[in-house]
C-alpha cells in the first residue's frame, strides 16, 4: 500500500474523531466514562494486531519477532512520555484559556521537525524546512480569531508559566512521535509484532489510569471494570474504533514512511475538521481560516512536489567539443 493512501485515511479519521466526539456527548456531557475510550481503544488495537500477526505467522518464511528483554524494555518509553504529556496538557490549561493551548499547539509541527533531524538524522532541505514553518503558520492562522473578538485579546495576556508549558507539550508530543518512528524502524521485526508490544504496554498504562481515578475518587461510582461500558452508544463505539483505526494507520506510517508525513496528515485533518463544521455544526468560516487552507496547501506542495516543480533552473547552452575547437585553432595555426 501506498504512503499518500494510508496518510489521506489518517487524514479523513483524524478529521472525524472531533465529531464524532462532539456527536456522542449529550446536553453538552459524556454519559460515559471518557477516561474508557483510549483503553478499549487500546484493546482494539492490540487485538487487530494479533489477528494479523497470527496470519502473518501461517505464511513462509515466518515473520522476524525480537523477543530480547534489551528490545522489549523500550515499548513501555513513548507510553511514559505520552503520559508525562497527558498531565503537562492539563497544567497547561490551568494557565491559558482553549484557543491560546490550540495554538501553541502547533508549535509541535516545527519541533518534530527539528528532532527528526537532531535524533534520527534525517536531512531536510531548506525548501522543505520553510514548508513545515509554512503549515505551522497555516494552521496556527486557521484558528485565530478576529482581532476585536476577547480571545485575540487574551493570546498574550497569560502566565509565563503558560507559555513555557505549552513549549513542553510540543516538545513532549514530537518526542515521543519521533521516538516511536525510532523504535518502528530500528530493525526489520514484522510490524504487528512491534504493535503487540507498544499496545500492550499501553493498555496497561490506561488500565492503571483508570484504577489510580477510582483510588483519587474513593471508589464513589464503583471499581472501573463494572462501569466499562455505561452509557455506551453505537456513537460512542464508532469513537472507540476510530480512536484505534487511526493509532493503526499512525504505527504503519512510522514503519513505511516518517513523521512529518503523519504531521501534515494531522494538520490537514485539523482543517478538514473545521470545514466539515461549517456544514454540521453551523461554524462561521473565517478569511483566517481560508488563508489558513491555502497557506498549508502551499507548504504540501513545497515539502513533497520535486525541486524541478518549484524552481526553474537556467538553461545553459551546450558547449563545444573540445576537439572542434582544437581542430578550428589548429587550422588557423597552419594557414
Amino acid at each position: 500500500m501506498q504512503w499518500y493512501v494510508v496518510a489521506s485515511l489518517l487524514t479523513l479519521l483524524t478529521s472525524s474523531q472531533g465529531i464524532l466526539t462532539t456527536l456522542s456527548q449529550s446536553n453538552g456531557g459524556y454519559k460515559y466514562d471518557y477516561a474508557t475510550v483510549p483503553f478499549l481503544a487500546e484493546v482494539f488495537k492490540l487485538i487487530v494486531s494479533c489477528v494479523l500477526l497470527w496470519r502473518e505467522c501461517q505464511r513462509s518464511p515466518p515473520p522476524k519477532m525480537t523477543t530480547e528483554w534489551r528490545s522489549v524494555r523500550l515499548f513501555p518509553i513513548p507510553s511514559v512520555i505520552y503520559l508525562i504529556h497527558n498531565n503537562v496538557q492539563f497544567a497547561t490549561l490551568t494557565y491559558v484559556d482553549t484557543s491560546t493551548y490550540q495554538i501553541m499547539g502547533n508549535l509541535k509541527i516545527v519541533t518534530t521537525g527539528i528532532l527528526f533531524r537532531l535524533f534520527l538524522k534525517r536531512k531536510l532541505s531548506n525548501l522543505q524546512w520553510m514548508a513545515i514553518v509554512l503549515l505551522a503558520i497555516g494552521t496556527t492562522t486557521s484558528q485565530v480569531k478576529g482581532c476585536g473578538e476577547a480571545s485575540c485579546e487574551s493570546l498574550f495576556s497569560s502566565p509565563i508559566q503558560g507559555y513555557m508549558l505549552g513549549i513542553l507539550s510540543a516538545c513532549l508530543s514530537a518526542l515521543a512521535g519521533v521516538y516511536t518512528e525510532f523504535l518502528m524502524k530500528k530493525n526489520s521485526d514484522s510490524l504487528y509484532w512491534q504493535n503487540i508490544q507498544l499496545y500492550t504496554f499501553g493498555a496497561i498504562f490506561n488500565m492503571a489510569k483508570l484504577v489510580l481515578d477510582d483510588f483519587r475518587s474513593g471508589f464513589e461510582k464503583g471499581p472501573w471494570w463494572q462501569r466499562l461500558l455505561n452509557g455506551y452508544t453505537i456513537t460512542t463505539w464508532m469513537v472507540v474504533l476510530n480512536l484505534g483505526s487511526t493509532g493503526l494507520l499512525v504505527s504503519w506510517l512510522m514503519k513505511y514512511a516518517d513523521n512529518i508525513v503523519k504531521v501534515y496528515s494531522t494538520s490537514m485533518a485539523m482543517l478538514l475538521t473545521m470545514v466539515l463544521s461549517v456544514f454540521l455544526f453551523n461554524f462561521k468560516p473565517t478569511l483566517q481560516l481560508f488563508l489558513g487552507i491555502f497557506v498549508c496547501m502551499m507548504s504540501l506542495h513545497m515539502y513533497f512536489a520535486p525541486p524541478s516543480m518549484l524552481v526553474d533552473l537556467p538553461v545553459t547552452a551546450k558547449a563545444e567539443p573540445q576537439s572542434l575547437v582544437q581542430v578550428s585553432v589548429d587550422r588557423r595555426t597552419a594557414s
